[in-house]
């Protein structure tokens, strides 16, 4: 086997492996971007903790096809096409989009969400969207934290200006 189909089935192999143990995998057009702009969105997503790689897309399309199952088979020849980038999301699945999705928002015109696989369901880019949207698992803990604390709050604060009204009453008297 020559060195170059080596080399090309170890990268299958690794995509591969990114597609099986992503939670959420979402693909990008990234057509427009500029060397400062793709470094700022590389630098967001290593914070995020999100793999963000490109590969040729014939690629991606072998490794998708020996996927068991039928989860990436949108990974064809229709959708794979032009400059693609692959955000692989393994703790967090809702990461990827939502960093996407900021990125969007600050550079508009610049980056196409095109389709993702997110635990085990395809996404198109509407969908992909609207998981954007979801806060991240600190955001809903403290949300669930901060609606358990205001009733708890509410009533010692009315405690509270009950004992001072009983106070001033004695004081009073």
């Amino acid at each position: 086997m020559s060195k170059a189909i080596e080399m090309k089935s170890a990268v299958v192999a690794e995509i591969a492996e990114k597609l099986e143990k992503a939670a959420s995998v979402i693909v990008v057009d990234y057509k427009g971007l500029t060397v400062e702009q793709v470094t700022e969105l590389r630098s967001q997503m290593r914070e995020a903790g999100v793999d963000y790689k490109v590969y040729k897309n014939t690629l991606v399309r072998r490794a998708a096809s020996q996927i068991e199952g039928d989860v990436f088979a949108n990974f064809n020849d229709e959708q794979l096409v032009g400059p693609n980038a692959i955000a692989f999301g393994y703790e967090d699945p809702v990461a990827p989009a939502r960093v996407l999705k900021g990125f969007m928002d600050k550079n508009p015109d610049k980056i196409t969400l095109k389709m993702g696989v997110v635990e085990g369901e395809f996404y198109d880019e509407a969908k992909i969207v609207a998981l954007a949207a979801i806060p991240s698992r600190e955001e809903l803990i403290a949300k669930l934290l901060g609606s358990l604390k205001a009733p708890m709050s509410n009533f010692v604060y009315l405690l509270d200006a009950l004992a001072k009204k009983q106070d001033e009453e004695a004081t009073e008297a």
